[in-house]
């Protein structure tokens, strides 16, 4: 067989790319990688080996010196007719899987201690950043995420015996040269070995998940992290405190934790630590040049903050025992040392505080629809959840202060503060959202008739009743969502607290141009993604039936916490499928909010496709969205176009997405418009053949996607049925225009969405 020369840095193969061939390494070497673990290959050893049994490679391949390598095709049965005819190449291949597969074991076992480490190192020091916080008195931060961690457990772990089984099955081969020039023999073991290193890998990959969750608590783009926790005490207290030390200290062990860990980005790495010197270097300068400098106290500029609890209980008008009550617990918080506290006394503290807050803002706002002049208090209360200047910050509820009066929604565009949301509905302008039972307002009452709670004439009164309808948001939609879209529920507290904000407060606002930007991006990528079918007809130009596209854009609502999530509240209001979904994201978002809206919209998409096909939503008879996607994820395991890796990372994501199918989708879909839409491919063949059936991007994307193969099949598909629907409504116009009267502007705009 012929060899050929490869320079160093050549992509040799790379991870599911079809194996056809096994490659023997004359000369030079070869770096290996999966998920979790990486090892050389030199001078005789056999590139492949190790993935004969299947169908595609699950090991990605790279020249790392120089190399010559030899090509020998081993699809099919041309494995075993190379053992059969070539007892050299047997010989080489055997001992060449035996050193592969203990390297690989070697990878599992290093991978293994490190997520205990990592693990424990993380837990350690978060509960010694506690500690230095309470001493120094500073209101520690909660890190998001590090609620849900636990240990590693793995669903499916390699036998114990593995390792050793091997080692002796080599000796044994060693001494018994008989066996090990038995081909048919030889065969079996690499095909048996290689499913075998395929499970140790599947292993290695899931323990590399688990690291990058670690590792992303530590650091990452978002700034929701360790990292970032550690180093805004060293800024607030400064790099000469007598205390610093050991911040500085806990930050260097981190980065060192971090420099070179393979699931973290370096790039993003060298990037915050780069801008955590700069800063730590400009704050020196400052502290040089200013000596004295105290600063000027937040409440010098803003007086009318001062005692901000008692301005609100006063404006609300709350008897004694609710004033008293409300007074207590804000003070029992202020004076908690770790506000995230799981305790049962902090826990229950939460959830009292939680049942008055929502008490006092109903009494406030039902005063503030009569009056016009509302104190600024009131609106920091109403639209950030501000109760108290200690328990904000100073400088903080001077920022709240500073902006209350110009807030970064616009209704006319679709996106409400919380307060304006509840005073729409007050006004008559938007109905109550659905409760957690998905029942609306109208349902909720009628049910209430029903079961002889209330007569039918209570039934008419409480529909027209404007403080029971806003009542019945607070208590249901409200109350909910503010604790979802926090995202950490279990230390969860309605208040604005200072050890909530994770990021700066400005960068991290939610404003309606921020949000009119992500929801454009996903239009230019998904373009049918808020479009909605309805049915046009017009006798007198003789059309009888005609669907129509329409799109209805979402109402936005921003609830006022400091949260990480999004959540997609309800996809129509009521049971009329051309009225807008309700999406909520925190007015202080810490999460990138890009990232939010797609997901959110991912939600939508599904839930939409399920709220039209009714009770077929996964009967794969009927095509759908929701019905492809869960026929595909059902049956995943027999479905003959997917890889065996495919299906192992299919498996996983289940696992991550608690079994969830809708959980699933939204993952893809997110994957499909941050990623597949940019050019770079994540999912696998069937998936990108839903999402495009189903989520076909604009035409500008898939002009510039025609020449990957990889949507080769289902872009033309797709082109086949865009361009039927385009030659149905070209011949609809020309009888349009047969009988001499003009476009209908419904035809017209439908027209124009084909060609999006």
């Amino acid at each position: 067989m012929a060899a050929k020369e490869y320079k160093a840095g050549t992509l040799l193969i790379q991870e599911e790319q079809a194996l056809t061939a096994l490659h023997v390494i004359a000369k030079g070497s070869i770096h290996a990688t999966f998920p979790g673990g990486e090892f050389y290959l030199s001078k005789g050893d056999v590139i492949g080996v190790c993935e004969v049994f299947s169908d595609s490679h699950f090991i990605s391949y790279r020249v790392a010196e120089d190399a010559i390598i030899a090509s020998y095709p081993c699809n099919g049965s041309l494995l075993s007719n190379l053992l059969h005819a070539n007892h050299d190449m047997a010989n080489l291949t055997l001992s060449s899987f035996f050193r592969q597969m203990h390297e690989i074991l070697d990878q599992y076992e290093l991978s293994k201690f490190d997520c205990d480490n990592f693990y424990h190192y993380l837990t350690d020091s978060y509960a010694e950043y506690i500690d230095f916080c309470s001493k120094n008195g500073l209101s520690p931060r909660a890190l998001p995420g590090l609620e849900n961690l636990t240990e590693l457990v793995l669903e499916e772990d390699i036998h114990d015996w593995l390792s050793g089984y091997y080692e002796q099955l080599q000796k044994l081969l060693d001494t018994n040269t008989s066996s090990a020039k038995d081909a048919d023999f030889l065969l079996g073991l690499l095909l048996k070995g290689s499913e075998d290193i395929h499970s140790i890998t599947s292993v290695c990959r899931a323990m590399f998940d688990y690291k990058s969750e670690i590792a992303s608590l530590l650091m990452n783009e978002n700034h929701l992290d360790f990292f970032d926790l550690y180093a805004s005490v060293l800024y607030k207290i400064g790099p000469n405190a007598e205390d610093s030390t050991s911040i500085i200290a806990a930050i260097s062990t981190m980065m060192i934790q971090l420099e070179g860990q393979p699931s973290i980005d370096q790039t993003m790495y060298q990037s915050r630590v780069h801008e955590y010197r700069t800063k730590l270097d400009s704050i020196n300068q400052y502290m040089a040049e200013h000596p004295e400098s105290d600063g000027v106290s937040s409440t010098d500029e803003t007086p009318e903050i001062m005692d901000s609890l008692n301005t609100i209980l006063t404006y609300a008008e709350c008897d004694e025992e609710l004033t008293t009550s409300f007074k207590n617990a804000i003070a029992q918080y202020n004076k908690l040392k770790d506000k995230n506290s799981t305790e049962d006394s902090a826990r229950k503290l939460r959830l009292v505080i939680s049942k008055f807050f929502y008490q006092v803002y109903k009494k406030a706002f039902f005063k503030s629809v009569t009056d016009y002049n509302i104190p600024n208090v009131l609106k920091m209360f109403f639209n950030f959840g501000y109760v108290d200047e200690q328990l904000a910050g100073m400088d903080n509820a001077a920022y709240l202060y500073s902006i209350v009066n110009n807030l970064p929604s616009n209704p006319s565009e679709k996106v409400y503060t919380i307060y304006e949301w509840l005073r729409a509905i007050y006004d008559g302008k938007k109905t109550p959202s659905r409760n957690e039972f998905d029942s609306d307002y109208a349902a909720y009452v009628h049910e209430m008739k029903v079961t002889g709670k209330i007569s039918a004439e209570q039934e008419t009164n409480m529909l027209n009743d404007k403080k029971q309808r806003v009542s019945f948001e607070i208590d249901n939609m409200f109350t909910s969502v503010n604790k979802i879209s926090f995202g950490r529920i279990s230390t969860f507290s309605p208040v604005f607290s200072e050890h909530n904000i994770l990021k700066d407060l400005q960068t991290s606002l939610v404003t309606a141009e921020r949000v009119k930007t992500g929801i454009n991006y996903i239009r230019s990528t998904d373009f049918s993604a808020f479009y909605r079918d309805t049915i046009y007809t017009n006798p007198d130009l003789g059309i009888g039936k005609e669907y129509v596209s329409v799109e209805i854009l979402p109402d936005i609502i921003l609830m006022p916490n400091i949260g990480i999530r999004g959540v997609m509240w309800q996809e129509i209001e009521g049971r009329k499928r051309t009225t807008p979904s309700r999406m909520m994201v925190s007015i202080f978002q810490m999460e990138d909010l890009n990232s939010l809206l797609v997901r959110m919209t991912g939600e939508y998409r599904w839930e939409m496709c399920k709220r039209i096909q009714g009770a077929r939503w996964n009967d794969i008879s009927d095509a759908s969205l929701t019905s492809e996607y869960f026929d595909y994820i059902q049956f995943y395991k027999k479905n003959r176009d997917l890889s065996a890796d495919a299906k192992d990372k299919i498996k996983l994501s289940m696992q991550k997405a608690k079994n969830s199918f809708k959980e699933m989708f939204i993952r893809d879909y997110s994957s499909w418009i941050l990623f597949e839409g940019a050019g770079s491919p994540r999912l696998n063949k069937v998936a990108r053949s839903i999402l495009f059936t189903y989520c076909p991007f604009s035409k500008e994307i898939r002009n510039k996607l025609k020449a990957n193969p990889l949507y080769k099949e289902t872009m033309d598909r797709y082109d086949i049925k865009l361009g039927q629907k385009i030659h149905h409504m070209n011949n609809l116009f020309q009888k349009i225009k047969n009988l001499g009267a003009d476009i209908p502007p419904e035809i017209q705009k439908q027209r124009n969405y084909l060609d999006l």
